[in-house]
C-alpha cells in the first residue's frame, strides 16, 4: 500500500514537473502581456511601481523552467539532494508568488485614484493636429473602449485642443466604428461614443492586475502539490533507501 503511494507520488511528481514547463511559458506570457498593456495605458498610469508583479511573474515563469528540469531529474533518478533542492527552490518559488498576489491587490486598489488623478491632465494635453504620444494614447483608448472624453464626450469642451479648433467637434476616435462619415461634430452626438473613458480605463488595468493575481495562485497551489509529493518521495527515500525506483538503472544521491 505504501509504495503504491510513493509510486503514485512519483508518477504525479513527474507530470507536475511538465505542468511547470508549461506554466513557465504561460507565466512569461501573463507578464508580457501586462507589459504590452501598460505600454498602451501608461500616460493614464504614473506609478511604474505598479510593473513590479509583472516583472516578479516573468521571473518566476523563467525559474519554473529551470524548477521543471531540476525536478524531472531529481524524480526520475530518485536524487535526495535533488528533491530537497527542488523543494527548497519551490518553496521560495511560492513565497514569492504570494508576494505577486499581495502586491496585486494593493496596485489593484490603486489603481482608480492613479487614473482620477492623471486623466485630466493627459486631455488637458491633447494636441490633434501633431499628435503627441499622450495624444496617441488617448486616439488608441477612445477606439480601443469605445468611449469618448473622461465622463462623457461633453468633456472635450472644456480642453485647450477644443478651444484652439473652434469647430464644435470631438476627436475623430470618439466616433463609432460602424459610422463611415462620422466627423465627430458635437451637432450629432448619437454618432459618437457616450460612455467615458475614465471607468473603462480603470476597469482594464484592474482586470489586467487580476490576469496576474489569478496567475500566481493557480500556479502556487500546483506548486504546493509539487512539495507535498516530493516531500513523500523523500520521506520515503529516508526510511526505506531500497523501494523500487521509477526507471530501472536509478542511482541514489
Amino acid at each position: 500500500m505504501g509504495q503504491c503511494g510513493i509510486t503514485s507520488s512519483k508518477t504525479v511528481l513527474v507530470f507536475l514537473n511538465l505542468i511547470f514547463w508549461a506554466a513557465a511559458g504561460i507565466l512569461c506570457y501573463v507578464g508580457a502581456y501586462v507589459f504590452i498593456t501598460y505600454d498602451d495605458y501608461d500616460h493614464f498610469f504614473e506609478d511604474v511601481y505598479t510593473l513590479i508583479p509583472a516583472v516578479i511573474i516573468i521571473a518566476v515563469g523563467t525559474l519554473l523552467f529551470i524548477i521543471g528540469l531540476i525536478g524531472c531529474c531529481a524524480t526520475i533518478r530518485e536524487s535526495r539532494c535533488g528533491l530537497a533542492t527542488f523543494v527548497i527552490i519551490l518553496l521560495l518559488v511560492f513565497v514569492t508568488e504570494v508576494v505577486v498576489v499581495v502586491l496585486g491587490y494593493i496596485y489593484r486598489a490603486k489603481v482608480e485614484d492613479e487614473v482620477n488623478h492623471s486623466i485630466r491632465k493627459v486631455y488637458n494635453g491633447y494636441n490633434g493636429t501633431n499628435p503627441d504620444a499622450a495624444s496617441r494614447a488617448i486616439d488608441y483608448v477612445q477606439r480601443q473602449l469605445r468611449c469618448c472624453g473622461i465622463h462623457n464626450y461633453s468633456d472635450w469642451e472644456s480642453t485647450a485642443w477644443f478651444k484652439q479648433t473652434k469647430n464644435n467637434s470631438v476627436p475623430l476616435s470618439c466616433c463609432k466604428a460602424s459610422l463611415s462619415n462620422c466627423t465627430g461634430s458635437l451637432t450629432r452626438p448619437m454618432d459618437l461614443y457616450s460612455e467615458g473613458c475614465e471607468a473603462l480605463v480603470v476597469k482594464k488595468l484592474q482586470e489586467i492586475m487580476m490576469y496576474v493575481i489569478w496567475a500566481a495562485l493557480a500556479f502556487a497551489a500546483i506548486q504546493l502539490l509539487g512539495m507535498l509529493c516530493a516531500c513523500i518521495v523523500l520521506c520515503r527515500r529516508s526510511r526505506d533507501p531500497a523501494y523500487e525506483l521509477l526507471i530501472t538503472g536509478g542511482t541514489y544521491a
